[in-house]
């Protein structure tokens, strides 16, 4: 099975960092600004904490609602205006850590601190792929369309 993928013809394009505020949702405002600003990224860092999580396990069918405080101290992935695929580490008050796909519903407590890389020369987006039955990542040159 060959992989998707495309190496970048340019260089790394300028960094997008950005704060998300008390009672955002974290994947929605992720969502949001990519569709605004009609970019893909590459998540680098996201750190910070919720009020309340959604995280989905492998495997599992629905997400696991978590009760915060929780501290976000990993979020990998990418996005790109057609959706995001997220992952988090979170730990709790106690110091349980746990992690899963990110869902709707992981809202901030007091801050999101989120660094995202533009690849300057492609084009990400996402296609539902029969073989998953999911939107899956596609890369392309960025003049395709």
């Amino acid at each position: 099975m060959m992989a998707d993928s495309l190496m970048n013809p340019g260089v790394l394009a300028e960094p997008h960092v950005l704060r998300l505020h008390p009672g955002e949702d974290l994947r929605l405002a992720l969502e949001a600004e990519a569709k605004q600003r009609d970019e893909g990224w590459i998540l680098l860092s996201g750190i910070g904490s919720f009020s309340a999580a959604m995280l989905r396990y492998a495997a599992a069918g629905a997400p696991t609602p978590l009760a915060g405080p929780l501290e976000l101290l990993s979020l990998a992935g990418t996005i790109c205006a057609d959706g995001a695929h997220l992952h988090a580490v979170v730990a709790d008050g106690a110091g349980a850590v746990t992690g899963g796909h990110v869902c709707i519903g992981c809202t901030v407590a007091t801050t999101a601190e989120i660094a995202l890389l533009p690849l300057a020369g492609l084009r990400l987006g996402r296609r539902l792929d029969p073989a998953t039955g999911h939107p899956e990542l596609t890369v392309a040159p960025a003049d395709s369309r």
